[in-house]
């Protein structure tokens, strides 16, 4: 599903370049559930945003779902992501002036969904995400670990092949970090190929493999359990 060779993400100002991703080569099997670990700073969060098509790398080669990406234009990857790509972050990101239903609905109408096909899947996915009596609320509304329900019922709306987690717990205390990592791991189990950025090793032993991040370098990967295509 993914592939990188020798992916650099370099920021410039006046003053400075930070390099932030150094001659990343990674490879993500459809299916494959991987953790990134790493220091704050280590270049975790670029390397998801990059990976999701929300930033571009500076150099080096992308290839998602068989297509190199490397040139493809800003609209290219918006449509390439958001057709196949689900983000579920730590700060939920819901927009206080929708409700749940809307929040969840808003990538369904981005893509087109007819009225009676998004009524369908908002409802069936806010159901499994145990959050439907709580549609007409607005996310100020909510607790923290009800708020992150909605956003990885976004994430899953339109089932897309991706979900990129950016640390999705941590916001939250131990009982409702559990709970989400619950849901990431039946989303899993359903088929759906999950690439989460963590700090927590608990958390990291639901993936396949963890990958550590230093100074935006892959210093090693673990094998956590076989995966099986």
């Amino acid at each position: 599903m993914i592939k990188t060779k020798d992916l650099k993400k370099i920021y410039t100002t006046e003053e400075v370049e930070t390099t932030a991703l150094n001659n990343i080569n990674l490879e993500v099997k459809e299916g494959e559930y991987v953790a990134i670990m790493g220091p704050s700073g280590c270049g975790k969060s670029t390397l998801l945003n990059v990976l999701g098509m929300i930033d571009k790398a500076s150099s080096g080669e992308y290839s998602f779902l068989g297509e190199e990406i490397s040139k493809y234009s800003e609209r290219q990857r918006a449509n390439l992501r958001k057709s196949n790509i689900g983000f579920v972050f730590q700060s939920f990101n819901l927009i206080d002036e929708l409700t749940v239903y809307e929040n969840v609905e808003l990538p369904l109408l981005y893509l087109g969904f007819s009225s009676s096909e998004r009524k369908e899947r908002v409802k069936q996915v806010l159901e499994q995400m145990e959050i439907l009596a709580r549609e007409n609320h607005f996310p100020q509304q909510l607790s923290g670990g009800q708020q992150q329900r909605v956003a990885v019922a976004r994430a899953v709306v339109a089932k897309p092949k991706l979900i990129l987690a950016d640390e999705p717990t941590g916001n939250l205390d131990s009982a409702h970090g559990e709970e989400v990592m619950k849901i990431l791991g039946e989303l899993h189990e359903s088929g759906t190929t999950i690439v989460m950025v963590t700090h927590s090793p608990a958390y990291a032993e639901y993936s396949h493999r963890v990958i550590h991040l230093f100074d935006g370098h892959i210093v090693s990967e673990n094998i956590q359990k076989e995966f099986k295509i």
